[in-house]
């Protein structure tokens, strides 16, 4: 048989089922037919669900298909239809390249898990649902030259879609209505207008990954749809964007309240305790004989630093605090202010600026009277002078980025002995630190204190110096390890109607930094009310002429208090809920029907970082870089630090630098790397508050109200209050000390563990 076979559906005016074509495909295929051209007369799944048993490629010609064309179309299967196609082109493509040169109807790609998918017109209603991505398999594509029909790419959850949006100028909206919706993952590249995408998504802009993808999978794709004239036109990326799905910590965000809270909050009796807290808080026996040793039913352990204190537990680097303040009592005020610096090189910035100091929020004391001041403690390491360290170890780290994250690893790295570079895209270094908070929270005098010590442990420093794809390739050739610690700087745009009238807001806040004045009228609304949102409203009103600025969101402001009384005092106000349908030339409309007036419209509800210099392969579905618990790349030698991985608080990148760093030390020792695993938080019952009645809360000793949550003090009072004389202090050979329990003379009665102030003592079991 020959390999090459023409199949006419309609014989003596009679026409061919689907199940009989079927047949007929499958007979010839076993025969060695590769090429088929078939006249076809709306019959179902041409294409699908076959393969040659050689391997060969099997190619088919269409005209008039039915429904479903391509269908679960394998690997190998190329189809080229004729003219249009009707609806489920595509279906569950599992590898087939199918190219329709006219429309193709409703839901087109759906469920596509591999392969490509072209279009020469448009597509129908929900194309492109419920796209799906199996990391052993290349990503689906659907490519569609004109526009989608509505609820397009609804539940979308990998693959890659283009929708070039050609002639489709004057239609409101290349998407149609309520796409996304559902959307979990992959990415959408869109041109032209955009209205009423889904809650789920972020539109952003195109980085320079987006761009050469576009200019390479354009090529190909307008070849094989015979439009190859389009290309010039299609490759003005100013008309694209991209749209990614929200991840699952930012729709997190937008509830009310967390599982976590409702858990601790409502369901359980008490904080920290369980609905069983009745039934285990005392077995209630009584024993007649007391007893030591070994007969003992309990021993007393002292368990020196064994928990964390709440302000070391809540403290996203771990800075021990309760360890300055006993340094500080035993009069070494030195090594109480140099200690920080083993976990930060921004005390004074960060912890006495900026930081909303969550360990000074929990800090027991605050329970008693008044939280202990950690600021001040911060900023008096401002001036203390970075250890010299020389260089020790051959092995070279390039760090990019000179954030909070990047100096932070560069930091902890150059104290251990290593070389190290860093490579900053802006001519300063600090990154949003120097670059977006106001003067109003950080001082300028301060933060440059603190990059020159930094700047005087001998990292180099290379400013000005965006990483290109080339310039990356070049340090992961020279480097032994490297560290991508670029920040977040790509503002996300929630696509509402009238979106490009929206001022991004960390673009607004570079600006200010910068002496950049904005002519914003007289109203603003500022979209969403977090701690960035906070900065921007202080930064309007230093614009001047401004009457009104107004907040929104869609929850409870996400800002820390204190942020929002600075931006009410300034005369803000923040409403919400507040759901935005789009942005007029008179403000902000609301879904409810409100109008809230505005000369200008601020976005500011998050940033994305830019990884324009990685290849595709580093990113997932939601252009988001892949990495282990060890913040590792699949490259073993490359590590991701900061809000590249994750947005949070400047001590949250702080804390990453810091974690990264001691697992590159790990990588080039050969040694385990190791996920950081924290101390329990020390049960609040254990600090005895009856012990600090004697301070009031104007103490100007802060070291004496600090109640030491579960790192010792030396008071003696165990040794002074045990019955039978079985504690004492024993002073070791490097200066410190601990306390014993002879168990001799324990009986194990427990009057160590209640009296002691810091929680101390701890008794167990005797097994």
């Amino acid at each position: 048989m020959p390999a090459k076979k023409t199949i006419n559906t309609i014989e003596n005016d009679k026409r061919t089922s689907t199940q009989n074509l079927m047949q007929e495909i499958w007979s010839a295929i076993e025969n060695g037919v590769t090429d088929f051209e078939i006249n076809a007369c709306g019959q179902h799944n041409i294409g699908g669900s076959v393969w040659s048993k050689t391997g060969e490629d099997l190619n088919f010609y269409l005209k008039n298909p039915g429904q479903r064309v391509g269908a679960m179309g394998a690997k190998g299967t190329n189809i080229y239809v004729e003219g249009s196609a009707p609806a489920d082109t595509g279906w569950l493509n599992s590898g087939a390249k199918i190219v329709v040169l006219g429309d193709s109807g409703d839901t087109t790609g759906h469920c596509a898990a591999s392969g490509k998918i072209y279009i020469a017109g448009s597509v129908g209603t929900r194309s492109g649902a419920l796209m799906k991505k199996d990391p052993k398999f290349d990503a689906p594509e659907l490519w569609v030259l004109g526009s989608t029909g509505s609820f397009s790419f609804e539940f979308m959850g990998g693959g890659i879609a283009v929708v070039c949006g050609v002639d489709c100028e004057n239609m409101p909206s290349v998407l149609g209505d309520r796409a996304c919706v559902g959307m979990v993952g992959g990415i959408v590249y869109v041109r032209g207008k955009i209205n009423n995408l889904s809650d789920d998504v972020f539109l952003l802009d195109l980085d320079e990954n987006d761009v050469n993808f576009l200019k390479n999978g354009l090529r190909s794709y307008l070849s094989e749809i015979k439009k190859e004239e389009y290309y010039d036109k299609l490759t003005d990326f100013s008309l694209w964007h991209k749209i990614v799905a929200k991840t699952y910590e930012e729709r997190q965000q937008e509830n009310n309240i967390s599982l976590k809270t409702f858990r601790i909050n409502k369901w359980f009796e008490e904080i920290g305790g369980s609905i069983f807290s009745d039934l285990i808080k005392d077995d209630f026996k009584s024993y007649d004989l007391v007893q030591t040793g070994e007969s003992r039913l309990r021993k007393p352990n002292w368990k020196n630093y064994a928990y964390s204190a709440p302000c070391e537990y809540n403290c996203p680097i771990k800075i021990p605090t309760q360890k300055r303040f006993s340094l500080l009592r035993a009069g070494k005020i030195k090594e109480a202010l140099e200690l920080v610096l083993d976990y930060s090189p921004f005390p004074a910035s960060v912890c006495g600026q900026v930081c909303p100091n969550l360990c000074l929020s929990h800090c027991s004391r605050g329970s008693f009277d008044e939280p202990l001041d950690v600021k001040t403690l911060g900023s008096l390491s401002k001036d203390i002078k970075a250890k010299e360290v020389d260089v020790a170890h051959s092995e070279k780290i390039a760090v990019i980025g000179a954030g909070a994250s990047g100096i932070s690893a560069a930091w902890q790295l150059s104290r251990n002995g290593y070389e190290v570079e860093i490579f900053e895209a802006d001519d300063k270094i600090g990154g949003k630190l120097s670059q977006v908070i106001p003067e109003e929270r950080l001082h300028k005098e301060i933060l440059e204190a603190e990059l020159e010590r930094f700047k005087s442990t001998g990292v180099k420093i290379h400013t000005s110096t965006k990483v290109t794809a080339d310039l990356f390739n070049k340090l992961e050739e020279e480097f032994n390890a490297v560290i991508i610690a670029i920040g977040a700087h790509n503002s996300v745009v929630i696509p509402f109607e009238g979106y490009e009238r929206l001022i991004k807001g960390l673009n607004f806040l570079k600006d200010c930094k910068n002496g950049k004045k904005y002519n914003l009228g007289k109203k603003v609304v500022v979209i969403g009310a977090g701690n960035a949102a906070m900065d921007v409203i202080t930064e309007v009103y230093k614009q001047g002429n401004i009457e009104s600025v107004t907040a929104i969101d869609i929850q409870e402001p996400s800002a820390f208090e204190k942020e929002i009384k600075t931006a009410e005092k300034l005369g803000a106000k923040i409403m919400y809920p507040c759901f935005t349908q789009k942005i007029t030339d008179k403000g902000v409309e609301l879904k409810d029907g409100r109008l809230i007036e505005a000369d200008s419209v601020i976005i500011s509800v998050g940033d994305r970082p830019i990884f324009d210099f990685l290849d595709k392969d580093y990113l997932d579905e939601k252009s988001r870089i892949q990495v282990n618990e060890f913040m590792q790349t699949k490259n073993p030698k490359i590590f991701v630090a900061g809000d590249a991985i994750n947005a949070g608080l400047f001590t949250n990148a702080i804390a990453m630098g810091k974690k990264t760093a001691e697992n590159i030390i790990k990588f080039l020792n050969n040694e385990p790397l190791t996920s950081v695993k924290e101390k329990d938080l020390i049960p609040s019952k254990r600090i005895k508050s009856e012990y600090y009645e004697c301070y009031s809360s104007n103490c100007d000793n802060e070291q004496n109200r600090c109640m030491s949550c579960g790192y010792c003090r030396d008071c003696g009072l165990c040794a002074q209050s045990c019955p039978q004389n079985a504690i004492s202090r024993i002073e070791c050979n490097d200066g410190k000390f601990e306390y014993v329990s002879d168990p001799s003379k324990c009986i194990g009665c427990g009057i160590c563990a209640g009296l002691c102030p810091c929680g101390i003592w701890e008794m167990e079991e005797n097994k």
